[in-house]
């Protein structure tokens, strides 16, 4: 067993305490993989997860409060007071007969056998207080170098589980590391594997990338040829040469789930980007959110307070607050002088002062226009939305009678 023992990490007192539970009854234990790549890097980790040489029988009979989340490979919860955390067997993974989950797990005493099934030398290392840093594939040196490497052949990592391969390039972004050369070359040549991964495990994947402090390694996707599988619009935007602009704007946008899905995929159109968000199996709000913020761009220029009233309106007040921000974004990159500091400072003001700027702030309802004109279906939804345009013209005018007086003046009754 490898060990560097000058690398000192703050393990929680509940990680600790767990794996000193396991030492007593004479079981090895050890914080593994994420949490330790990076604790090493002063990162705060997700969460930590524990792998043991004890089995999954042997961890519930130490614990006295456990779940079976994932037993049958080795996976049991322990609860420590309203914290949860995943403690693993150490396990040899069988045949990956599908290119996504193997076909068998062997548990196993071997720590370095634990490691060696995981995807990359960051993600295989193991530490305690009394080992010290376990390190069996250099994965510290890796670190230190600010590189991606599979454990072993990479040409096996990617046929046990092609997901690894956006996970290469979705670390790269995370981390601002590079993709070791033989790695890379692997991707590229089993790229086509991606195929068989389930849209919904790459959409994770593509939206951390995309958040990250590098969204830029989109790029990436294109130059290995798995953008097909994850994002197929680059490849569009890179036949027409528009990748390298795309990124640089997606790289100038705030750390927003919908703003960077928004930058990505800002060259395309209303049904286009929708389909393409509804093929990774996005929410209906992500869909919804992401598609009125690309076509928002469009919108004609707000020039008085007026025009804002009818722009919170048109675009929706729930979105207003992102397209005032998002619009800033764009004006800038597009290199124009944009007018999104007056539109805020007026949309500021609107709200505070509470003034009309959809049907339900409208003093008039389609009740009162069916008592007073007797109207019935969809002249009641046209009635009120065109009072609602003059009141969003003048505010003044939002006042009951005003308004009554207004549609029997503009229908004749």
């Amino acid at each position: 067993m490898k060990e560097k023992k000058y690398i000192k990490i703050d393990i929680p007192d509940n990680v600790s305490l767990i794996i000193k539970e396991l030492e007593k009854k004479g079981f090895e234990a050890f914080a593994v993989g994420g949490c330790v790549r990076d604790a090493i890097l002063k990162k705060k980790p997700n969460d930590w997860d524990i792998t043991t040489s004890a089995s999954p029988m042997d961890i519930k009979s130490v614990f006295l409060r456990t779940i079976d989340t994932g037993i049958e490979h080795g996976t049991v919860t322990v609860l420590i007071g309203k914290e949860s955390y995943e403690v693993t067997t150490y396990r040899i993974d069988g045949d990956y007969i599908d290119g996504r989950h193997p076909e068998s797990v062997l548990f196993t005493d071997n720590l370095k056998k634990d490691l060696e099934r995981r995807d990359f030398t960051i993600n295989a290392m193991a530490y305690n207080k009394k080992t010290g840093l376990v390190d069996e594939f250099d994965g510290i040196n890796d670190l230190e170098k600010k590189v991606i490497r599979c454990v072993g052949n990479p040409y096996d990592r990617f046929n046990e589980d092609a997901l690894r391969m956006l996970r290469a390039i979705r670390f790269s972004a995370v981390l601002g590391f590079e993709i070791e050369n033989e790695t890379n070359s692997a991707i590229k040549d089993l790229c086509d594997n991606l195929e068989k991964v389930s849209k919904e495990r790459i959409q994770v994947e593509m939206d951390k990338l995309l958040i990250s402090d590098n969204p830029g390694r989109i790029e990436n996707l294109v130059n290995t040829g798995i953008s097909k599988y994850c994002l197929k619009e680059l490849d569009r935007l890179n036949d027409n040469q528009e990748l390298e602009s795309v990124k640089c704007f997606v790289e100038s946008l705030p750390k927003n789930h919908y703003y960077r899905w928004a930058g990505v995929l800002i060259r395309f159109d209303d049904e286009e980007v929708k389909k393409s968000l509804r093929s990774l199996k996005w929410d209906n709000k992500t869909i919804d959110i992401v598609s009125r913020l690309v076509r928002s761009i469009n919108y004609p220029e707000m020039k008085s307070r007026a025009d804002v009233r009818k722009g919170i309106f048109e675009l929706g007040n729930d979105i207003f607050p992102l397209y005032i921000e998002f619009k800033s974004y764009y004006d800038a990159w597009m290199g124009v002088q944009g007018n999104m500091d007056f539109v805020k400072k007026e949309y500021d003001d609107i709200i505070s002062k509470k003034e009309c700027v959809s049907l339900k702030e409208l003093d008039i309802t389609g009740r009162d226009l069916i008592d007073n004109f007797g109207i019935s279906g969809s002249d009641i939804g046209d009635g009120l939305k065109s009072l609602l345009y003059m009141v969003l013209e003048d505010t003044d005018l939002n006042k009951k009678e005003k308004l009554i007086e207004l549609y029997k003046s503009i229908h004749s009754f």
